[in-house]
């Protein structure tokens, strides 16, 4: 049901990025705003799922394979899209984007992340499936196993990786570089999603854990906000 779920959200979001761009070419703004929070949307909307079944048996199989197929999925169904506010600052940094075109397409991000929750929380509460049993309870679920700073190396480290290798692989077909980028995040998740659940996007991170940043705002702004900007940050002196 699960599965069923998360592809009945990824074709809908096919949909109406099909009908924004048929729509609204006259719009722009509006064009790129929609499309951007309807990639957002999918991916936050997915993973909150994907969240729900990483306890899965056997365990870690069954998630790390969800995640590198999702994974693979919106990156051949989100073309054009970065979904990551980090990932917008770069061609903010480079000129290729306007700060308002770039302000807008995080403001789209944040938005899809909010609904996303959101929607997901309402889905959750029919109990269609077994892992909904009891997902609403669960307030924060404290995704940071390990101290705060280790918390915000861990990131700032996955997102400088994360960035570096997206720019490296720019240059290979679109078919291959989808499964590269599947493979790493795989491997990232692996390594540190036990610590810090290997998240570095910050409108995902809100996403996943709202409740965390209200009751520890700071803590989680820190290590899920400006660890991976930071580490875009970095790219740009490294690259």
């Amino acid at each position: 049901t699960s599965l069923l779920l998360m592809a009945g959200i990824v074709v809908a979001v096919g949909l109406c990025r099909r009908l924004t761009r048929r729509r609204l070419r006259s719009h722009p703004r509006l064009c790129t705003f929609l499309l951007e929070m309807f990639s957002t949307f999918q991916i936050c909307a997915c993973t909150n799922e994907l969240c729900l079944l990483g306890s899965a048996e056997p365990k870690p199989h069954t998630g790390l394979t969800l995640t590198y197929g999702f994974t693979v999925l919106h990156g051949l169904t989100l073309p054009g899209s970065t979904c990551n506010p980090c990932g917008t600052l770069q061609p903010m940094w480079g000129g290729g984007t306007s700060v308002k075109m770039g302000g807008l397409k995080i403001g789209a991000q944040f938005v899809a992340a909010v609904l996303a929750r959101v929607f997901m929380h309402f889905l959750w509460r029919l109990e269609m499936a077994e892992p909904h049993f009891g997902a609403l309870s669960q307030g924060c679920s404290n995704p940071m196993q390990t101290t705060e700073m280790q918390a915000f190396c861990i990131e700032l480290l996955f997102s400088v990786v994360f960035q570096l290798t997206v720019l490296r692989v720019e240059s290979i077909n679109p078919k291959y570089r989808v499964h590269l980028i599947a493979l790493l995040i795989t491997m990232l998740v692996y390594a540190g999603g036990n610590l810090t659940g290997a998240i570095f996007n910050p409108a995902l991170a809100f996403s996943l854990h709202p409740s965390c940043f209200y009751d520890k705002f700071w803590s989680y702004t820190l290590v899920y906000w400006i660890a991976p900007s930071l580490g875009k940050f970095l790219i740009f002196y490294v690259s």
